[in-house]
């Protein structure tokens, strides 16, 4: 038994108007009646394609400024009706019901509504269809007789699949429209639900429902045996790796977009302090280097000495323009990353990169918005999923104590606030240490080695010492949380730290101050921990 179904009668609705004459015009040249409603029905009006109003099929008209228009059985029993079936073929003969063998339908721009700014609450909810998802949701179940069509990148392929059989649609293009016509209204409603949950009792919505859209599929995960894909959420105006430009070089792997995204959001924490251009360097999500200079060049120069050889095959971003002096320094002997990231490239700067690797994915992410990260992470477990809102705490010296030591200057304190930033985007327990760096010109601060990850505090401190070597010496520390005994600064204060920073609050914080006063070492404490796990 042949799965081809003709399509003889067609009902078009479309908010996104976008190629819908063309569509409509190949429809009408297959010989197939089309129905419509209030705008769409108008534009093909206009574009004289015969078009038979909806009010026509239903004997009702449309009501309710437009609330009400297709919730109506000569509709849905056009959809429904199983077309195998003498009782429901009967059942449309007895009310007069013709079938409707193809549906077009794209919603009320709900998602871009809710995405501008200054939307009311009235404006948003008179954006919220109910027709479009009910008419997709009759059609996709019967498509075993109906076509749907939930988007204007679909009309080639029906129109083409109409022209190769005679005017009619093969089971297996029906399926795959079916499926993703689900997928469509089901991020529909997730968007809806997330809006209106926002709006209720608590910090956390009640019900979280995730929008996100299937962007492609990736050739492995963090390893070559693990399925992968990007997705996208629907809608999203926050500069992103997802919606970067990718100007030159290789597809994008897994592990480039989950390093490229810790990048663009620490230069993003960075820029937000408003004190040059920023720059970084990140491998397995964690900064190897990190910097805020007068230019360019030096943020890019400062933040490749963080860890010159951790840097090799890492992830670079800046916060600014990438010009000719920073691109030849990314591509001075000796260096190579895998990705760069910028929020633009001057055209000197991408014909150095482009010239230097065939292989370095280059990306523009555009102007980097204040909403760069989102408000919330989310974070799958078996079972579940763990959601937070995002720490984008703002952490100011004046709000600091000063526990022990010589007082600092306002120097100390600037360079501080700035590490307390590149501190928190390293992997919990976490030590950065770095300071403003004279060898580097035009260099306000810049990390000088990091511990990250361990599973106690102390080894963070050694790491971070040996990944520092000499310029720990007079050079600022950061804990992301307190020491809970004094061992941890102990190794800091023998590298020849001048200035330890930590949240405090162990009970054994007196035994830490006590030792910064014997040796002459400034603490801060901050108030506030910043645990990345």
């Amino acid at each position: 038994m042949s799965d081809l179904v003709p399509v003889r009668r067609a009902l078009l609705s479309v908010s996104d108007k976008a190629d819908l004459i063309p569509f409509a015009r190949s429809l009408h040249a297959l010989g197939v009646e089309i129905i419509s409603t209030g705008g769409t029905a108008k534009a093909l009006a206009d574009a004289s394609i015969p078009v038979t109003p909806i009010d026509k099929v239903t004997g009702f008209p449309e009501v309710l400024d437009g609330r009400v228009k297709t919730l109506h059985p000569a509709v849905h029993g056009a959809l429904l009706a199983v077309r195998s079936s003498p009782e429901h073929m009967a059942t449309l003969k007895t009310h007069n019901i013709t079938p409707i063998d193809l549906v077009c339908v794209n919603l009320y721009p709900f998602e871009r509504t809710v995405a501008a700014d200054g939307v009311s609450r009235e404006e948003a909810i008179e954006q919220i269809d109910i027709g479009g998802p009910s008419m997709i949701r009759s059609a996709s179940k019967n498509f075993a007789s109906v076509t749907v069509i939930t988007s204007p990148d679909q009309y080639d392929r029906v129109v083409s699949d109409l022209q190769a059989h005679a005017g009619a649609t093969t089971l297996a293009l029906r399926a795959d429209l079916a499926a993703a016509a689900f997928s469509r209204t089901s991020q529909y409603d997730a968007a809806i639900a997330t809006y209106l949950g926002k709006r209720g009792a608590g910090s956390m919505p009640p019900v979280l429902a995730p929008r996100l859209v299937r962007l492609s599929e990736l050739r492995y995960g963090e390893n070559s045996h693990q399925a992968a894909a990007l997705y996208a959420e629907p809608g999203s105006r926050q500069t992103s790796i997802v919606s970067a430009e990718q100007l030159h070089g290789k597809e994008l792997g897994y592990n480039n977009i989950l390093d490229a995204a810790a990048a663009l959001d620490l230069v993003a924490m960075l820029a937000d302090a408003d004190r040059g251009p920023a720059a970084c360097v990140v491998k397995h999500t964690n900064p190897c280097g990190a910097a805020i200079a007068s230019s360019v060049e030096a943020a890019v120069d400062s933040a490749i000495a963080g860890d010159p050889l951790a840097a090799f095959g890492g992830i670079l971003a800046s916060s600014a323009e990438l010009d000719a002096p920073a691109a030849r320094r990314i591509t001075r002997d000796g260096s190579f990353f895998e990705v760069v990231v910028a929020p633009s490239l001057a055209p000197e700067a991408l014909d150095i990169l482009r010239s230097r690797w065939t292989s370095v994915r280059i990306l523009r992410t555009g102007p980097l918005r204040a909403d760069t990260r989102s408000s919330v992470e989310m974070r799958s477990i078996a079972g579940g999923m763990l959601v937070q809102q995002r720490d984008t705490l703002v952490m100011q010296s004046p709000r600091w104590t000063h526990a022990a030591g010589p007082a600092p200057t306002a120097a100390t304190l600037e360079a501080a606030e700035a590490l307390e930033i590149i501190c928190r985007a390293l992997s919990s327990n976490a030590i950065a240490i770095g300071a403003a760096d004279p060898s580097i010109p035009g260099c306000s601060v810049r990390l000088f080695g990091a511990g990250a990850g361990q599973m106690d505090r102390v080894a963070s401190c050694r790491i971070a010492v040996e990944k520092a070597g000499a310029n720990a010496r007079g050079a600022i520390a950061l804990s992301d949380a307190f020491f809970p005994f004094p061992d941890g600064p102990e190794v800091l204060i023998r590298a020849g730290i001048a200035t330890i920073v930590h949240p405090g609050g162990s009970k054994r914080d007196q035994e830490t101050f006590d030792l910064c006063n014997r040796a002459g070492v400034t603490c801060l404490t901050t108030g506030v921990r910043h645990f990345r796990h």
